[in-house]
């Protein structure tokens, strides 16, 4: 969640953090103590740690509705379930209050995820939404909400299997009641109705270490307001230099240098939708959901304050979209700071461009799993084949015109994870790697890992 330096103290929590990750070669003697400690996910259909995989495909099989437990997970006494009324306002504050001050924070207790109500209803109510997926925990004395989960529905596409899969995000427990095991109970729950409607895998992150990650995307932040976040502690002022050059480094162009470049409407979504399958089927997992114009109307349309989406239509072909890109907005509460109370943060969303596509995609990119996760190293370079120069140099002008899109909506940093094609531009408009890394799992699915630069799945 913070842009890393070479900071002495920060070098030792990046350290720390990368031996929590296990990306610093821990062996699996070092990690047994570790693993034990999984006693929830080793009853689960997820690949185990070390387990040789052979063949892509389901753990467990489907079954039949009237095999799946018709009635809800029992909740400890004095606790009950709750489906969320999206649509109420008080129930939507709730929810709103239940994230800001229990879910996810840096390790040092500096920021916390701050999301706005607007966002919440746009990331929770896409296409086929089902209100029985937004699960609460309330307290039945008082009816407080204290606990959430949710999923959505999405196609997920992984290598060659395409496959209905829902998306599970914003687990959430109350700090008070994490002695209460309450997180397997959410799980448990929402996988019951989730297999109701005849869906049985889900696919979800975490920045913990959990049986078995698929793959491993580290964060980047390009700064564009560096005084301010030198002040938070965001980042830091490099050695020797001033506040003065760091601002200089840091700045962006005016205006946007990719020409043509205007805000999405209603009537790019066929273009937009046409783009963004061919340029994604050039990765090994991405969401195969742009195969409605609905579901991108919904994902990508602009809407004030939570997602902002930008196009350039072809000049000779009407209707033809060339470049897409989008970010959207989740703020940090900067907690216990005398005078900022809030990072604004853009997060680099679904991009594509047309440049490239002409030239066959490349091969599966390949790494070596690391023997003690069985995942591919973030860090490691892939065995590919050469990056294709015109992609590079449309991408990089198509993500410096968002940095200065986002500079101009008052942003302070842009952020995006080592994903997608992300590494042809990170570079040289100077992100700089953050002390975060999120993992990506699947349930109920067993394949081989997921190289980073094959990832082409964003989820919030």
């Amino acid at each position: 969640m913070r842009d890393a330096s070479s900071n002495d103290d920060y070098q030792k929590r990046l350290q720390t953090l990368l031996e929590k990750l296990s990306l610093s070669g821990t062996s699996v003697k070092d990690l047994e103590p570790r693993l034990r400690e999984h006693k929830f996910w080793s009853t689960q259909p997820v690949p185990k740690h070390g387990e040789a995989i052979l063949e892509d495909g389901p753990i467990k099989p489907n079954v039949s509705r009237d095999q799946v437990r018709q009635d809800p997970i029992p909740l400890a006494p004095g606790f009950e379930w709750a489906e969320l009324e999206l649509g109420d306002e008080a129930c939507m504050k709730e929810l709103y209050e239940l994230l800001t001050f229990n879910y996810v924070e840096d390790d040092d207790a500096m920021f916390r995820f701050n999301y706005s109500s607007a966002f919440l209803q746009w990331a929770l109510q896409p296409p086929g939404w089902k209100k029985q997926w937004n699960i609460g925990v309330r307290v039945a004395a008082s009816g407080r909400l204290v606990a959430f989960i949710s999923g959505i529905p999405v196609t997920l596409k992984i290598r060659n299997h395409v496959t209905d899969t829902v998306e599970i995000n914003f687990m959430c427990v109350h700090k008070k009641l994490r002695n209460k095991r309450l997180a397997p109970i959410l799980i448990k729950e929402i996988t019951r109705r989730v297999n109701l409607e005849g869906i049985f895998q889900a696919v979800y992150t975490a920045g913990a270490f959990l049986p078995t990650p698929l793959a491993t995307c580290r964060y980047y932040h390009r700064s564009l307001s560096p005084k301010k976040l030198v002040e938070t502690g965001f980042s830091y002022l490099p050695p020797n230099w001033t506040m003065a050059r760091l601002a200089k480094a840091c700045s962006v162009p005016t205006e946007p240098t990719l020409p043509g470049l205007r805000p999405m409407t209603v009537a790019d979504v066929p273009g937009v939708r046409a783009l963004l399958n061919a340029f994604l089927d050039r990765h090994c997992l991405f969401t195969a959901l742009w195969h409605s114009d609905e579901e991108v109307q919904h994902w990508l349309m602009p809407v004030d304050g939570v997602i902002w989406s930008y196009v350039v239509e072809s000049p000779t072909t009407p209707g033809q979209i060339d470049d897409v890109v989008s970010f959207y907005n989740l703020p940090s509460s900067v907690i216990n700071h005398p005078v900022h109370k809030t990072i604004n943060a853009a997060y680099l969303f679904y991009y594509a461009t047309r440049a490239g596509l002409d030239t066959p995609p490349a091969a599966e990119l390949t790494t070596t799993p690391s023997a003690a996760t069985g995942e591919s190293d973030a860090s490691a370079p892939p065995q590919s084949q050469p990056d294709d120069p015109k992609l590079k140099m449309a991408l990089t002008k198509l993500i410096e015109s968002a940095l200065t899109l986002a500079k101009r909506n008052d942003f302070d940093v842009f952020n995006c994870l080592a994903m997608n094609f992300n590494h042809l531009f990170i570079d040289d408009l100077r992100f700089k790697p953050g002390d975060g890394y999120l993992k990506f799992y699947m349930y109920n699915w067993r394949c081989q890992p997921v190289d980073h630069k094959q990832v082409g799945l964003v989820m919030l």
